[in-house]
């Protein structure tokens, strides 16, 4: 049986299942998938000690807008957040509202062993991991501290995610 699309009724119910449809659709799938992967827009978030790795990710040895990743200054404009080393309660709760802020799709890549599990603060009464937060993390850059080539890759990673899935990454 062929896929059938049943255009009747309210016109805005049926220009929502349209442009759903054309979008779903090979040819243009692939093209929004590919521009996405290369619009990764993390916002200035640095929760600890990982963000001087972040910065020289960022910096002119390593470019990270050669990547397609460019660090914006509002969490209503960005996809990707990087969680950067430890994160304290105080802050977590920070980090959670940058992550309800941010639009669909949405990234998160974790760097350093205290983002992973906690690193060498891993019995503190005051650290929290993201997963403790309801934040999901795609893509994890294990080292203490990350270096910057561990999180290109991890960028690389994610990007080749975001260009593979259907859809369902991050759910």
């Amino acid at each position: 049986m062929t896929e059938e699309l049943l255009l009747t009724g309210n016109l805005e119910e049926v220009s929502k299942k349209v442009v759903n449809w054309l979008l779903n659709r090979k040819p243009i799938k692939s093209l929004k998938d590919w521009g996405t992967s290369f619009s990764l827009w993390p916002p200035h978030l640095t929760t600890s000690c990982c963000g001087t790795e972040f910065g020289a990710f960022a910096a002119a040895r390593f470019d990270a807008e050669r990547y397609g990743v460019l660090p914006f200054s509002s969490a209503r404009q960005t996809n990707l957040l990087v969680i950067e080393g430890t994160l304290t309660r105080k802050m977590g709760r920070a980090a959670k509202i940058v992550y309800d802020q941010m639009p669909e799709p949405k990234f998160v890549i974790a760097m350093g062993a205290c983002a992973l599990e906690g690193g060498i603060f891993w019995n503190s009464y005051n650290t929290v991991l993201p997963s403790d937060l309801g934040i999901p993390v795609d893509i994890y850059a294990p080292g203490c501290p990350t270096r910057p080539e561990a999180l290109a890759r991890a960028v690389l990673l994610l990007q080749k995610r975001i260009r593979s899935s259907n859809g369902t990454l991050n759910k």
